[in-house]
């Protein structure tokens, strides 16, 4: 089985889903990274939720659907960015300021990049969403 990167898989699911209309997808496989992202996600009212379901092959998440994302992707490779530098990387990945989020990981887990800001941390950049 070739390697995946769960991440970007990730992305492209809730992109083509979101393009697609549809109210809920699935996404496989599944990793504790991918987990926090829906995590921020959620609470960032992106998406409306998700259930993780193990399946003993790698588990899945069942994701509903708001159509409120534009535009997503993973960023790779992942910049790592000090909580003064954020300004460059919105300018670059996000359409307009104040719209979108850039996702970081952080020591603190992972989050929006205003919630970095608020928090005077950085990061590596993971994703962007719009």
């Amino acid at each position: 089985m070739p390697a995946t990167n769960i991440l970007a898989n990730l992305f492209v699911t809730l992109y083509n889903n979101e393009a697609r209309r549809k109210r809920e997808c699935t996404i496989l496989p599944t990793s504790n990274l991918a987990v926090e992202v829906l995590k921020t996600l959620e609470r960032e009212e992106y998406i409306g939720g998700f259930e993780h379901v193990d399946d003993r092959r790698g588990g899945k998440f069942k994701i509903t659907l708001l159509a409120k994302i534009n535009k997503c992707g993973a960023i790779s490779p992942r910049f790592k960015v000090r909580n003064d530098e954020f300004g460059k990387w919105e300018q670059q990945y996000l359409p307009a300021y104040d719209r979108g989020m850039l996702l970081v990981t952080t020591n603190q887990g992972v989050m929006s990049h205003r919630e970095a800001l608020q928090k005077g941390i950085g990061g590596f950049l993971i994703g962007y969403v719009y």
